[in-house]
């Protein structure tokens, strides 16, 4: 027992050495190819057990021919370990090269593939991530696309909305400061008309900001949805009544929900406004407020003869306006991307679809618990 444990003593100091040797070498060559660091792993675990063989034969006298046999087999064991380990480096290291060129694609632009050749389970596992954030980048920078050419034509619509009553708010008052105006009374409503229009559009964008900054603040409170939408056809019953549109609510559930009762009322009453804008005369816009699997769906239906398909994924964007074969829009095109800010700030979500003669409008929210 006790020659067992000299010979494991003298193998562990010997290989020690080897070892502190070995790391020593790793340290300075810590920035160099994986090929080098295998290489050196290879040559430190047969120099480690070279010289453990060296020391337990020093210290047990073995003759100079059991020496010779026992450092042969050591050569030739360290000949194929160091051969071994300049193949697998090399061949690791051409794989992570593909996988580096192939993820220079994402500093172009462009979408990152994975290299199709056999690789390392480390190596695979980090161009399938490599992958996963190529597509997570391609939708990013598909949706900054989108809202930078929203924000572009907003700009322009709202310098074409602005500069229009500006304009006639100028001439109006102009006249009425050269006294040549002939109806006074006229042109002070027209100019206060004006006036309310602007003031609305700037409340329009103060809103959006607070949605998109997500400053909006809500206060939910419980709430019937019979009461919400009943206020809302209120409020809109006299715009319904000078564009000769009938409003129907006849299938509203008195389900109870946790809302913001002044944002949701500002919600409904987007939809209802734009809905009877673009509802020709002697028709008919209804509300209509169910449970769901989801909470509870409010939906607004209209006569506008529908919206073309290719536009209906837009239709919630900032500043968009439909087409010209609609009914010309009155506002800037902010009320359905606020509605979808205040709906979304309910966890909610707002969808739109085409139904014969018109589309519909639905905002599902959850219900109230209890």
């Amino acid at each position: 027992m006790r020659d067992i444990l000299l010979i494991a003593l003298f193998a562990f100091l010997g290989a020690a050495v080897a070892g502190v040797l070995g790391a020593c070498v790793l340290l300075l060559t810590r920035r160099r190819s994986l090929t080098a660091s295998l290489t050196v792993v290879a040559a430190v675990a047969v120099t480690a057990m070279l010289a453990g063989t060296l020391s337990v034969a020093q210290a047990m006298f073995l003759s100079a021919h059991d020496l010779t046999v026992v450092t042969t087999v050591v050569a030739m064991a360290a000949v194929v370990s160091l051969a071994t380990a300049l193949l697998l480096g090399r061949w690791v290291v051409a794989r992570s090269r593909e996988l580096q060129l192939a993820a220079r694609s994402f500093g172009d632009g462009g979408d990152f593939a994975a290299p199709d050749v056999p690789a390392t389970a480390e190596l695979a596992a980090l161009g399938g991530e490599l992958a996963a954030t190529s597509a997570k980048l391609a939708v990013s920078r598909q949706r900054e696309r989108a809202l930078e050419s929203s924000r572009r034509e907003l700009v322009a619509w709202i310098s074409h909305d602005l500069r229009t009553p500006l304009a006639g708010l100028r001439a109006m008052s102009e006249a009425l400061e050269d006294g040549v105006a002939a109806d006074p009374d006229r042109y002070l409503k027209q100019i206060r008309t004006e006036v309310e229009r602007l003031n609305d559009m700037v409340g329009d964008l103060f809103e959006l900001s607070r949605i998109h900054a997500g400053a909006l603040a809500l206060t939910p409170s419980r709430i019937s949805l019979y009461d919400l939408v009943g206020d809302a056809l209120a409020g809109v019953h006299p715009l319904a009544r000078q564009y000769g549109v009938r409003l129907v609510g006849d299938r509203i559930e008195p389900v109870p929900v946790e809302v913001d009762g002044k944002e949701m009322s500002r919600v409904l009453g987007n939809l209802l406004v734009n809905a009877i804008r673009r509802t020709p005369a002697d028709g008919t816009v209804a509300v209509v407020a169910e449970r769901c699997p989801d909470g509870v769906t409010l939906s607004v239906t209209d006569g506008c003869g529908g919206i073309p398909e290719e536009d209906l994924p837009r239709v919630f964007d900032t500043g968009w306006r439909g087409t010209h074969a609609r009914t010309p829009p009155a506002g800037a095109g902010l009320g359905l991307a606020i509605v979808r800010g205040i709906v979304e700030a309910h966890h909610g979500h707002a969808a739109v679809r085409n139904i014969p003669g018109g589309c519909r409008f639905e905002v599902t929210l959850p219900a109230a618990e209890g």
